[in-house]
C-alpha cells in the first residue's frame, strides 16, 4: 500500500495522528498514468446519489472544492477532498483509495479505462481519534 507509510510504527510510536486518506499500489499506479497523461489531478468524494464510494478524479482546478469540504490529504501530489456531510458520517474513518474493474462515473477521469476508483474504508482505534483531534483537518475556507 502506497501512502502515509511510518515504517510500520503505531501511531501511539510516532506520536502523529495517522493519515486519513491512503491509496493502494494499483490505485497510485493509475494516478500516476492519469497525471502523466492530463497533468495535476485531484480527487473529490462528494457522498452524493450517483457516486457512492467512487471518488471522482479531475484535472487539478476543473472541479470547485466548497468551503465546507474537507481535505484528507494529498497522495502523490493530487490532493484528496470530501464534502463536509460526508466527512462528518465518515471522521471516524482511514479512506483508501483502491481501484476495480468495472466503469465509474462518467466525468472521472478513469472512465475510459474500463476500471473506477473506489473507497475502502477502515474505523480508527480510540487512540488514532484522540491523535486526529489534536490536527484539525483543512476546510475549503481555510485555502488561500
Amino acid at each position: 500500500m502506497a501512502g502515509g507509510s511510518s515504517g510500520g510504527r503505531t501511531p501511539s510510536e510516532t506520536g502523529k495522528p495517522p493519515p486519513r486518506v491512503l491509496i493502494t499500489d494499483a490505485a497510485a499506479d493509475l494516478l500516476r498514468r492519469l497525471q502523466n497523461r492530463h497533468g495535476p489531478v485531484m480527487f473529490h468524494q462528494s457522498g452524493g446519489c450517483c457516486d457512492g464510494s467512487s471518488p471522482m478524479c479531475f484535472p487539478e482546478g476543473e472541479f470547485i472544492v466548497g468551503d465546507r469540504d474537507v481535505l484528507l490529504g494529498v497522495l502523490n501530489g493530487a490532493p484528496v477532498w470530501i464534502s463536509g456531510p460526508q466527512f462528518e458520517v465518515w471522521k471516524h474513518t482511514q479512506v483508501t483509495i483502491d481501484v476495480v474493474p468495472g466503469r465509474g462515473g462518467g466525468f472521472s477521469l478513469e472512465a475510459p479505462e474500463g476500471v473506477r476508483f473506489l473507497i475502502r474504508g477502515r474505523v480508527f482505534t480510540a487512540e488514532e481519534m484522540e491523535l486526529l483531534a489534536t490536527s484539525p483537518p483543512v476546510t475549503g475556507a481555510d485555502r488561500d
